[in-house]
């Protein structure tokens, strides 16, 4: 039996070294390691590849549910396909394995509470930027594409297209500089 274990974070300046010694201590060898959001599968190139080559007996291990991914569906669905596979979810933190009856049931307490953790995450966020929009504090990023330059390309005739070749960034880029502001 092996233990394959799996450390994600969600963004580039984010470390996954903490989750990463928790799994070799817990007797995870390999372990593969990601910086990639948790909001959907897609995307996953190592977990995919832990699935790709996981046997009968082996066990997924992670530190926390929520490394897993922040949708009950997909935790479920990982946690499926796993089974398919004869092998099991381990979660360190609180301790369990899917291949208790236990923690078939924690599986799915877990995931729904890692998917309203995510919920109440997006509205804070949302909340925040509005009052800081009310306060005139917030206006968004700075462009990242030349938006003076574009509308004058593109008063001087030449077409979106055009513009974007020539500026080397996308058409949709384009189209966001020439929507009217407001």
């Amino acid at each position: 039996m092996a233990r394959i274990g799996y450390a994600r974070v969600s963004t580039l300046h984010q470390s996954t070294d903490t989750q990463a010694q928790r799994l070799r201590a817990a007797g995870c060898d390999p372990v593969r390691e990601e910086k990639v959001s948790g909001k959907s599968v897609e995307g996953r190139d190592e977990l995919s590849a832990i699935l790709d080559f996981i046997r009968p007996g082996d066990e997924l291990v992670v530190v926390k549910l929520d490394r897993l991914g922040r949708s009950t569906r997909d935790v479920l669905n990982l946690v499926h396909e796993l089974e398919e596979k004869g092998a099991a979810l381990r979660v360190l933190e609180p301790e369990f394995c899917t291949a208790e009856g236990t923690g078939r049931i924690l599986v799915t307490v877990l995931g729904m509470v890692a998917e309203m953790e995510r919920t109440f995450i997006l509205e804070r966020q949302r909340a925040g930027i509005e009052a800081a929009k009310a306060k005139g504090k917030y206006k968004g990023r700075k462009p990242s594409v030349p938006v003076e330059r574009i509308r004058e390309l593109h008063e001087g005739g030449m077409g979106a297209t055009a513009i974007a070749e020539a500026l080397g960034v996308s058409r949709m880029s384009v189209y966001r500089a020439l929507k009217p502001e407001g």
